[in-house]
Formats: C-alpha cells, sequence, structure tokens
C-alpha cells in the first residue's frame, strides 16, 4: 500500500530540476499568499476531462494537445492568444470533420512557464550565469540579477494565467467557436498558403452542412455544440510549491485537485518513482500526462502506471511518447506490448516535438519533415499492434513565426532569423501546424478503416 498522501508529502522526497531561491522565507511568503487565491479551474471542469479522455482511450475521440514551449510575461497579448485559440480550432476542425473523429482539445496554456533545463547553468561569451528556467522562475536576460529565482514571479504567473483562462472560456463559449464562423477563422497568412485551399474545401463542406440542416428545419444556433466548444488546459507540473499553493480539496468529493490547470503532466527528467514530482501527483485527483523517452524501460513504465493510476481508471493516464524521429520502432512497441499485457487503461499520445531538435545556423530548430514522420510512425506501430494512437502533443503557436524549418512553404535555416520569437523551444507556426492537421486527419481514416475492416475467418 502506497504511504499516506498530503499535498505537502513530496517536500520529504528527493528533487530535481527545482530552482535554488536565495530568500527562501520570501518564497514561503509567497506560497501562503497564492493558497488564499480562487482556484484557476475547478474540480468538475477535470472530471469532465476524465471522462472526456476516458473515450480517447476506448478509440472513440482524438486528443489535440499543444500550444507554448514556455508561456511568456511579455508575449502576454489579447491578440496572441486570439490566433492561438483560433489555430487551434482551425486544427479541431479539420480533424473533426476531415477524419470523422471528435477531439478533446487541451491547451498547453494558462500556465506553462516553467522549463525543465539539461544544465543548471548557461555560458555565454566564457560567461556562466544560472539557467533561465521560464518567467515564473527568473529572466531570460543574460544578466546576474535577471538570472536570480525571483518568487514575486508566482504571483504574477497566476494572475497571468487568469487573465488567459478568462479570454479563452469567452472565445469557447461566447460565441468565437461558431461553425458558422468556419470561413471567418482563416489567418491572413494561411489565406495565402498552399493549404488554404483545402482548409478552405472543408469549410465550404461545414456551411453547406449547416445549410441542409436548416432546410430541414434544425437552427444550428439552437445547438449548443455547433456554437461553443470545451477547451482544457495544461502543464508540466514542474514548480510543486507553485503546485501546493493551488492544490485544494473538492467539496463534492472529499478528493485533492490540483486547481492550477485541468491537466498536469510529468517530464522525462523528472519521472523518478521516487522522487518529488511522482510523489505530488499521483495524490491529485486530475488527468494526468506521463513523458515517455528513449531511457524508459518497459518494466519501469508498469510501475509509474501503478503509482499513477492504481485504480486503472480510464482518462486518468496520457502517455506521451517523445522518441526522436528515428526511434519510435526501436522503443514504442515494446511499452505497447507490456501495457496491454497488464491491461492497463491508458490515452497513447505522440510528442513528435522534444526528440527532433536540431541546430541550424546558430539557432534551434525542428525540421517539419522529422515532425511529420516520427507521427506516421507512431501510427503505423499502433496498427502493428492493435492499439489505438490517440493523441498528439505539439509546441505550436498562432503567429507566423520562423522557427521550425521545412513545411508547405519549405522554410529554411536561412529563413530562421526572420520571425525566431521563442524564448525556449522552437514551435511550429500555424500554417504548419494546419499541415500537421492533415496528415493527422488521414492517418486516423487509416487506423478507423483499419478498425472497420471485416476480419476474414477461414472456412472449416
Amino acid at each position: 500500500m502506497a504511504d499516506r498522501w498530503e499535498p505537502d508529502s513530496w517536500r520529504s522526497k528527493p528533487i530535481v530540476q527545482m530552482p535554488a531561491y536565495p530568500d527562501e522565507a520570501a518564497l514561503a511568503g509567497v506560497e501562503t499568499q497564492l493558497a488564499t487565491f480562487p482556484p484557476l479551474v475547478f474540480a468538475g471542469e477535470a472530471r469532465k476531462l476524465q471522462r472526456d479522455l476516458a473515450k480517447v482511450a476506448a478509440g472513440q475521440a482524438f486528443l489535440l494537445q499543444g500550444g507554448d514551449c514556455a508561456e511568456s510575461f511579455v508575449e502576454h497579448r489579447a491578440d496572441n492568444i486570439r490566433d492561438f485559440f483560433r489555430v487551434f480550432l482551425q486544427m479541431a476542425v479539420v480533424l473533426t470533420f476531415a477524419a470523422s473523429s471528435p477531439v478533446v482539445k487541451v491547451g498547453r496554456v494558462a500556465g506553462q512557464f516553467a522549463k525543465p533545463r539539461s544544465s543548471d547553468t548557461e555560458t555565454v561569451n566564457g560567461v556562466s550565469l544560472p539557467s533561465y528556467r521560464g518567467d515564473i522562475i527568473n529572466d531570460i536576460e543574460f544578466t546576474e540579477a535577471s538570472r536570480v529565482p525571483d518568487p514575486h514571479r508566482l504571483l504574477r504567473a497566476y494572475r497571468q494565467s487568469a487573465a488567459t483562462l478568462n479570454l479563452i472560456r469567452a472565445f469557447a463559449t461566447g460565441g468565437y467557436a461558431n461553425l458558422n464562423e468556419a470561413h471567418q477563422w482563416m489567418l491572413g497568412f494561411v489565406k495565402e498558403s498552399p493549404q488554404s485551399s483545402r482548409y478552405r474545401e472543408i469549410a465550404d463542406r461545414i456551411t453547406e452542412a449547416l445549410d441542409f440542416m436548416r432546410a430541414c428545419g434544425i437552427d444550428p444556433e439552437a445547438h449548443p455544440e455547433l456554437r461553443t466548444t470545451d477547451f482544457y488546459t495544461s502543464h508540466e507540473a514542474l514548480l510543486l510549491g507553485y503546485e501546493q499553493a493551488l492544490t485544494r480539496v473538492d467539496s463534492t468529493s472529499g478528493d485533492w485537485y490540483a486547481t492550477s490547470g485541468h491537466m498536469l503532466w510529468i517530464g522525462d527528467r523528472t519521472r523518478q518513482k521516487d522522487h518529488a514530482h511522482l510523489e505530488f501527483c499521483r495524490g491529485v485527483k486530475n488527468p494526468l500526462g506521463l513523458k515517455c523517452g528513449p531511457s524508459l524501460k518497459a518494466d519501469e513504465l508498469i510501475e509509474l502506471i501503478d503509482m499513477l493510476n492504481p485504480a486503472n481508471e480510464p482518462g486518468r493516464l496520457t502517455l506521451i511518447c517523445r522518441f526522436g524521429h528515428e526511434k519510435v520502432f526501436e522503443h514504442l512497441p515494446a511499452l505497447i506490448r507490456a501495457v496491454k499485457r497488464e491491461g492497463r487503461e491508458v490515452v497513447w499520445s505522440c510528442d513528435p516535438m522534444h526528440g527532433n531538435t536540431i541546430s541550424a545556423g546558430g539557432y534551434k530548430t525542428r525540421p517539419f519533415d522529422r515532425i511529420l514522420k516520427e507521427v506516421v510512425d507512431f501510427f503505423a506501430v499502433h496498427r502493428a499492434e492493435g492499439t489505438y494512437a490517440g493523441g498528439v502533443h505539439l509546441e505550436m503557436t498562432g503567429q507566423n513565426v520562423t522557427e521550425c524549418t521545412g513545411g508547405a512553404r519549405a522554410i529554411s535555416a536561412t529563413d530562421l532569423s526572420d520571425r525566431y520569437h521563442t524564448q525556449c523551444d522552437p514551435r511550429l507556426n500555424a500554417e504548419q501546424a494546419i499541415e500537421l492537421a492533415f496528415l493527422l486527419a488521414e492517418e486516423l481514416k487509416r487506423e478507423r478503416q483499419a478498425r472497420e475492416r471485416p476480419r476474414v475467418v477461414a472456412a472449416e
């Protein structure tokens, strides 16, 4: 039986990827203040997300999860949030309509501020300073003062998350997600892109379907599922003091929920079974994600699943696989077979971003063809194993950035400097994200056809 869990029981465990705050008293004061603030999300919303993810686990829906590599304070503007939400809706429309699949929409937003780092220090021109760990901890400016962890940044991150959630909820329920607006969702630069004709074809077919409904006497405006959408938030549970401060008891169930976001995930660098991050996450009832990299062995995965989802609840745990475009066939089959053999209920999701980062022209980038290959191989392995490729996990933006090479516009290494705006890792721009959505739709159709194909029974 697992040890008794409390919101602060993680503090007695070893921990990695935690910043060294110079003023522990100031940090404790900020965390105490945060604990009095209203929740950002509610337990009932997290339970609804788990029910939706249970449908994904059963092969009845698809998980689309994506957003910024790390949210920033300086880029927090209404138009940036709007453009991200809009391209996310475009992708969901492509998947829903072209692949005939319901889409569970989960953003890396309103909480994705902290970033794990491969090194505690960064060296530039012979000067070494503490690494930038995300705006919730320190500043990206390369000065000694900027890199000191500041606990008051937690308060700013909370307020920015609240404002972002407020705007997204307004978009999701206030008419912006109305399918009647499909044509108007086209971003200006997408209209001129090679993908615009494919998207316009889907938009036209949606308009025809809605016109047919009206001709039959069905008013789309009277059906909220056609003019509103469910949109959930997620982030990596990295800064555990912040997470603990926003963890509350649900009055209806008596269970503990992290109210910083609907879904939390554990990174590939913090999934040690006897460490603090596993300890914290096992006790909250939110849906959880677990990043699965090349170093994860099948028997270790089963142990982690049993810690995080001991009741084997559908929708509780999403396995987010991040291997790199050349390593999917090497690592994924063994994990799938172990999970299948042990009868564990999970959602299988593909993160084609983190294993495909390279350097080009002095910038970190991700070649689009490698991203596509990892996705295609992910689906191929699941078809071969008889399991369901249930989702993708992307770093993306609604902005017309040049951070990932390739795509329909064939962004080159020399183009990266044009609009390279990320504070951490390279993101898909809107065109590349939509192009990937069309590929996903084709893979989902292929997957559905394989499941629906009648089995040939040999005559006796």
